[in-house]
C-alpha cells in the first residue's frame, strides 16, 4: 500500500466542527486493516532506533495509533487530555487554536528527566494543540522530545510553531 492509497483513503468533511473548516477524517484509515498496518509499520520505522521510552497521545485521535505505536516500541503510552478528565494531579496548558482557545492536561508524574518522548497525534494544522502538549512534556525535563502527525497541511506551516530542539514529522503531507 503506496501513501497515495493512504491519502485516498482520508475521508474529506466540509464545514467540520464549524463552517469554513475542512476535516480530514482519519477513522477511515484505522477501519481498513491494511491501512491500520501499513500506518503502524511506517510510524514503527520512523521512530524504532530513537530510543523512546514514552508516547504521548493527544486526545482524542491520538488515543489510537499512540498505544499501537508505544506498544510496538516497547514504551509506555500517557494521555494528554482536556480538563476533568484525569484522576491525579494534573499540569496544564492553555492556547488559542484555529477555532477557539483549549486547554490540555497531563499527569504530573507522567514524564521524568530519564525519558525520551514522542508526542503522536493525527493532524497538524496550525500547531497550536502539539505546541500546548510540548509545553507541559517539556516542564518534565525529559533528554528528547520528537513530535509526530499522521497528516500535515503544509499550507498552514505548523511546524513553525515548534523550536528548532524538537523533530517535527508527518506520514502524510497535504
Amino acid at each position: 500500500m503506496s501513501k497515495e492509497t493512504l491519502i485516498k483513503s482520508i475521508r474529506e468533511i466540509p464545514d467540520f466542527p464549524i463552517p469554513g473548516i475542512l476535516f480530514y477524517d482519519v477513522t477511515t484509515l484505522f477501519k481498513n486493516p491494511a491501512a491500520l498496518q501499513e500506518l503502524s509499520d511506517t510510524l514503527y520505522e520512523m521512530y524504532k532506533d530513537k530510543g523512546i521510552t514514552k508516547v504521548v497521545g493527544i486526545e482524542s485521535r491520538g488515543f489510537i495509533m499512540g498505544p499501537i505505536l508505544a506498544t510496538r516500541l516497547g514504551a509506555g503510552f500517557i494521555p494528554i487530555r482536556k480538563p476533568g478528565k484525569l484522576p491525579a494531579e494534573t499540569i496544564e496548558e492553555s492556547y488559542d487554536k484555529e477555532y477557539g482557545k483549549d486547554t490540555v492536561q497531563m499527569h504530573k508524574d507522567a514524564i521524568n528527566e530519564e525519558d525520551v518522548v514522542l508526542l503522536h497525534d493525527d493532524l497538524l494544522a496550525t500547531g497550536g494543540t502539539m505546541e500546548a502538549a510540548c509545553k507541559l512534556v517539556k516542564q518534565m525535563n525529559p533528554q528528547k522530545v520528537y513530535v509526530n502527525f499522521i497528516i500535515e497541511l503544509k499550507e498552514l506551516h505548523g511546524k513553525d510553531v515548534f523550536g528548532k530542539d524538537i523533530d517535527v514529522e508527518s506520514v502524510l503531507s497535504l
